[in-house]
């Protein structure tokens, strides 16, 4: 049996089976939490002493006035450091995120701690993002887009907008959507709302009902301009989107975006599928390192680690 396109049966599988865990109910809260733990594996694995040394104070410069010089870290190593505050901004970074129907893939009845979906992914791994950036002093902003360009906020630094903005992630958690994907056209607008040198994060599953791939990598192509670091999480769930395992049984699989659907037994088509889905992630992944975009997939199974991490590379690149 042929398959068009490999992201068409990315779908929604009937009647699938969720474990029952904590409900999230303090974002905040488990953000902090996730980059506590980020902080201590970092801290003792091979990457200690590259990456988290967080911008609470910098060395003192002569002549600077000596008001914040924090005297007891001078006590206990002779060095001369000073407090640094939170309009001290480092770097100013950007996260994107696809609210379209495919993102609220797999259907779950609760956002809970190990049932996910997506889009639930995507809000964790943002919230934890920005705590990060919190302890790095840096700003960000905020676009939410699907089938209009639902949230825009700017890069700014303070505690208050970054509770504004995690009251957006919130709820992104608890209303599933049913719209379409229009990445190529918002992202070409975002491009536009983001006029300083940024670090822009993408959370996208590249699924697209309409237009070519070309325009869609012509709209990340334009994230790119005033020399923006953009890195891509290509967000899918690896179980059922790209190893396509399912039991083999006959069920019907719908397309959130379009409601298409096909009846099928997954054993009949998954070597297929997987060949082809193989080869769009490799497409994606050449294009990226073609427009010299970071191209990262990120199951959504597999932790945040990865994200973290590939912040802290990119803000040493782009500083």
């Amino acid at each position: 049996m042929a398959i068009a396109k490999p992201f068409f049966i990315l779908a929604t599988m009937i009647s699938l089976n969720h474990s029952v865990s904590a409900e999230i109910k303090n974002l905040d809260l488990l953000a902090k939490q996730v980059v506590e733990g980020f902080i201590t594996g970092m801290h003792k694995s091979p990457f200690h002493g590259f990456s988290v040394e967080f911008s609470e104070h910098k060395l003192y410069n002569k002549g600077e006035s000596t008001r914040h010089i924090d005297w007891k870290l001078f006590a206990k190593t002779e060095k001369l450091y000073t407090k640094k505050y939170e309009e001290e901004t480092n770097l100013r970074c950007h996260i994107i995120i696809d609210n379209s129907a495919s993102m609220h893939y797999p259907q779950v009845k609760q956002q809970r701690l190990d049932s996910l979906n997506k889009i639930g992914f995507s809000a964790v791994a943002s919230a934890c993002l920005m705590e990060l950036l919190k302890r790095q002093r840096d700003a960000v902003g905020l676009s939410i887009y699907s089938d209009s360009y639902e949230f825009y906020a700017p890069e700014k630094g303070s505690e208050r907008h970054r509770k504004m903005l995690l009251h957006q992630l919130e709820g992104l958690l608890a209303q599933p959507t049913t719209s379409t994907t229009h990445t190529y056209e918002y992202l070409h607008e975002i491009a536009e709302n983001i006029h300083r040198r940024s670090l822009i994060f993408v959370f996208t599953d590249m699924f697209q009902t309409e237009k070519s791939e070309e325009e869609l990598f012509d709209a990340l192509r334009h994230l790119k301009h005033n020399k923006h670091e953009v890195i891509l999480f290509h967000t899918y769930d690896g179980a059922t989107e790209k190893d396509f395992s399912f039991d083999n049984n006959q069920k019907k699989f719908v397309d959130v975006e379009t409601g298409e659907e096909i009846n099928l037994y997954a054993e009949n088509v998954q070597e297929q599928y997987q060949n082809l889905i193989n080869d769009y992630f490799n497409k994606l992944k050449n294009k990226c390192l073609q427009y010299k975009i970071s191209y990262i997939p990120v199951d959504i199974r597999q932790g945040y680690n990865e994200i973290l991490t590939s912040y802290l590379i990119s803000r040493r690149k782009i500083l």
